[in-house]
C-alpha cells in the first residue's frame, strides 16, 4: 500500500495569487466606475461660451477656484482690459498711455485715463460697432468694474472668473458626480486651428453638447473678420450632427448669451444679416425661435430630437437649473448602456 504526501505551498505562488486577486478587483472596480461615467463632449465655434460652462460646473459641483488660480486669472483679466483698451484707442485714432503690464493696475493715473476714455463719446460709438472688430463681450463688465479692479489686493470673484477670456487650446476636462453618476465633460478649443484635435475626443461619447452664441449673429470671428460667427456655427453644427460619429447620440443645443442677444436686437436688426428672418427685430421670442428652427433644420437624421436650451452661461442659478434638466435627460437616454 502506497503512501500519499503533499508538497508544501510555494510562498511565491501564494503571493502571486494574492496579487492577481488584487489586480482583478481593481479592474472590476475601474470597469464599474467607467460603466457609471457619462462622457459629454462640449463643442462649438470660438467665443460661444464653452469654457464658461466648464467653469460653472466647477462652481456648482466642485470646490470652485482656489486662491492661486484666482491670482493667475487676475493677470488674464488685466490682459483682457489692456487689449480692449488698445483696440478702442486704435479705433478712435488716439494715443493711449502704456498699459502693458500688471503694474499699470496700481497706477491711478492709468485708472483715470481709462475712465475718461470709456466715457468718451467717440469710444462709445466704437463700442457700439464692436461686433465689427471682434471685441470681447466682457468689455462692458470689466470697464464697469474698473474701480473695484484697481483696488489694492483685488482678487477675482466667481463672476470675474466667469467673465475672464483666455483662448482654449488643447483639451480641458472636468469631472463631477451627480446622483451616483460620474460626469466627464470635455471642452476642446473652438477656433479653426484647434478643430483638428476634436476627433481624438469622439470615442465613447454619450452626448454632444453644442454651444452657439446667439449674440454672434452680427459678429465676426476672432480669427477671421470676414466670417460671421453664426454662419460659422451653423456650418460646424452641420458637419457634426450629420456625421457618422453622432448619428445615434443625443444632441443638446445651447443657444447661449441670451442676455446679450436681447440687448442687441433693438440696435442691430437680425434681418440685416439674415434676410429670410420675417419676425419683428425686437421680438426676443420670435428671434430666438428663428435660430432654434434654423439649427433644427440642419439635422438630417430621421426621428432624432435636438434638445434646445436658451442659456446665459455666466448666470450660475439659471445654468444650474438648465444643467439639472440636461443631466436628467442624459441619464434617461443612457439607461440601457449604464450598469445601475
Amino acid at each position: 500500500m502506497g503512501c500519499m504526501s503533499s508538497k508544501p505551498a510555494d510562498p511565491a505562488d501564494k503571493d502571486a495569487l494574492q496579487q492577481n486577486s488584487k489586480i482583478e478587483k481593481i479592474i472590476k472596480s475601474d470597469k464599474k466606475a467607467m460603466d457609471r461615467t457619462i462622457k459629454i463632449l462640449l463643442l462649438g465655434a470660438g467665443e460661444s461660451g464653452k469654457s464658461t460652462i466648464i467653469k460653472q460646473m466647477r462652481i456648482i459641483h466642485a470646490q470652485g477656484f482656489p486662491e492661486d488660480e484666482r491670482r493667475q486669472t487676475r493677470a488674464v483679466i488685466y490682459s483682457n482690459i489692456i487689449v480692449a483698451f488698445k483696440v478702442l484707442g486704435e479705433l478712435i485714432d488716439n494715443t493711449e498711455p502704456d498699459v502693458g503690464s500688471e503694474e499699470a493696475f496700481s497706477d491711478m493715473k492709468i485708472h483715470d485715463a481709462m475712465r475718461d476714455m470709456w466715457n468718451d463719446a467717440g469710444v462709445q460709438k466704437a463700442v457700439a460697432r464692436g461686433h465689427e472688430f471682434a471685441l470681447h463681450d466682457n468689455l462692458h463688465y470689466f470697464f464697469n468694474s474698473i474701480d473695484r479692479i484697481f483696488q489694492p489686493g483685488w482678487l477675482p470673484d466667481n463672476q470675474d472668473m466667469l467673465q475672464a477670456r483666455l483662448r482654449t487650446t488643447g483639451i480641458t476636462e472636468t469631472l463631477f458626480e451627480l446622483r451616483q453618476m460620474n460626469f466627464r465633460m470635455m471642452d476642446v478649443g473652438g477656433q479653426r486651428s484647434e478643430r483638428k484635435k476634436w476627433i481624438h475626443c469622439f470615442e465613447g461619447v454619450q452626448c454632444l453638447l453644442f454651444m452657439v452664441s446667439l449674440s454672434g449673429y452680427d459678429q465676426c470671428l476672432v480669427e477671421d473678420q470676414n466670417a460671421n460667427q453664426m454662419h460659422e456655427a451653423m456650418m460646424l453644427f452641420e458637419s457634426l450632427v450629420n456625421g457618422e460619429w453622432f448619428k445615434r447620440k443625443p444632441i443638446i443645443l445651447f443657444l447661449n448669451k441670451i442676455d446679450l442677444f436681447k440687448a442687441k436686437l433693438a440696435i442691430s436688426p437680425i434681418s440685416k444679416h439674415f434676410p429670410d428672418y420675417s419676425g419683428s427685430d425686437t421680438d426676443l421670442d420670435a428671434a430666438a425661435r428663428y435660430f432654434a428652427d434654423r439649427f433644427r433644420g440642419i439635422n438630417r437624421v430621421p426621428d432624432r430630437e435636438i434638445y434646445v436650451h436658451y442659456t446665459n452661461a455666466t448666470d450660475t442659478t439659471l445654468l444650474k437649473a438648465t444643467m439639472d434638466s440636461v443631466q436628467d435627460m442624459i441619464i434617461q437616454k443612457n439607461l440601457h448602456t449604464l450598469i445601475l
